[in-house]
C-alpha cells in the first residue's frame, strides 16, 4: 500500500491467494511465484515468519536474481542466519540487506514506523527512497546480523512493557480502580510508555483482534533467549515472560493480538 501510493511500480507474490487478490485490488502486479518477482525487480523485499522461510525463498529466488540485485529483509530474524545470507547472496554478486520494521502493521500505512538496518552500507543508502515509503527514521546498525540484534532490543522492551502494563491494570482492577481511569493516570505520570497507547485500550476493552499476533512475539521471546544464550546475556525477565506466553498459547490464545498478555493477570 505504502510503495504504490509513493509512485512505486509493485510486483509482488504471496502464498495466501487472498493477499494475491488484495494485491490486484490496490493496482500491484501480481506474479505466481517468488522466482518471478526475482525476475521482475531488482529491489525485493521480504516479510515473512522467520530465518528458516526466509532462507528457503532465498534458496528459491537466487538463480533468477538480476546481478546487482538488493534483497531487503524484514523479518524478525536469527542474526547469524542473516550474516550467511548475506555471505550467499555476495557470492551471487547480489546483496543482502536486513531492514527490520518497528511499529505495528497500523504504524506502517501512516508512515509512522522506524526501520532498523544492517548490512552493506552502500545497498542502505541505495534503498532509503524505499525504505522512506513508510518509515519516519532509518537507523543503520553495521554489517549483516546487526540489524536484527537491535530488532530483538527493541522487542525484549516492547513485550516487557507491554507486560508490565498488563499487570499493572490487572493491579487496578483487583484494588477495585476502573483499569480505564488507571490508563488514564498511567498515560499521564511518570511511568508513562508508549505501549500504553497502542495496548492500553485494548487491554482494558478485551479487544483482542489482532495487529500483532501473540503466538508471533513468543516467536521473538525464543529468538531473543537463543541469541541471549550465546552472548551469555542475563535475561530472567524474558525468561518469565516467554513462559507468560507460553501458557497463553497453550490455552489458545496465540493468534490473538499481542495485548492479550493481560489474560495471563485475570
Amino acid at each position: 500500500e505504502r510503495l504504490l501510493r509513493s509512485g512505486f511500480g509493485v510486483c509482488g507474490f504471496d502464498i495466501d491467494e487472498q493477499r494475491r487478490a488484495n494485491g490486484r485490488g490496490l493496482g500491484a502486479r501480481v506474479v505466481d511465484s517468488a522466482p518471478a518477482v526475482a525476475r521482475h525487480c531488482g529491489r525485493i523485499l521480504l516479510s515473512l515468519p522467520n530465518s528458516d522461510i526466509v532462507g528457503g525463498v532465498i534458496d528459491e529466488i537466487l538463480p533468477h536474481l538480476h546481478r546487482g540485485a538488493i534483497v531487503l529483509d524484514t523479518t524478525t530474524g536469527d542474526p547469524e542466519r542473516s550474516a550467511t545470507f548475506a555471505e550467499q547472496l555476495a557470492r551471487h554478486a547480489t546483496t543482502y540487506l536486513e531492514a527490520n520494521v518497528g511499529g505495528s502493521s497500523q504504524q506502517v500505512r501512516n508512515a509512522d514506523a522506524i526501520v532498523i538496518c544492517g548490512g552493506d552500507k552502500t545497498a542502505y543508502a541505495a534503498c532509503t527512497d524505499v525504505l522512506g515509503t513508510f518509515s519516519q527514521q532509518n537507523f543503520y546498525m553495521g554489517n549483516a546480523g546487526s540489524g536484527n540484534r537491535m530488532k530483538l532490543v527493541m522487542n525484549l522492551m516492547l513485550g516487557l512493557h507491554r507486560a508490565v502494563l498488563a499487570e499493572a491494570l490487572a493491579f487496578a482492577q483487583a484494588n477495585d480502580i476502573d483499569p480505564q481511569a488507571a490508563l488514564e493516570v498511567l498515560k499521564a505520570g511518570p511511568a508513562y510508555s508508549r505501549a500504553m497507547d497502542t495496548k492500553g485500550d485494548k487491554m482494558v476493552t478485551h479487544d483482542f483482534s489482532a495487529q500483532a499476533r501473540l503466538s508471533q512475539h513468543l516467536k521473538d521471546v525464543r529468538l531473543i533467549l537463543e541469541v541471549g544464550e550465546r552472548c551469555a546475556a542475563v535475561l530472567p525477565l524474558s525468561a518469565l515472560h516467554c513462559e507468560l506466553l507460553r501458557k497463553l498459547e497453550d490455552a489458545g490464545f496465540g493468534s490473538e493480538d499481542n495485548s492479550a498478555i493481560v489474560r495471563a493477570f485475570q
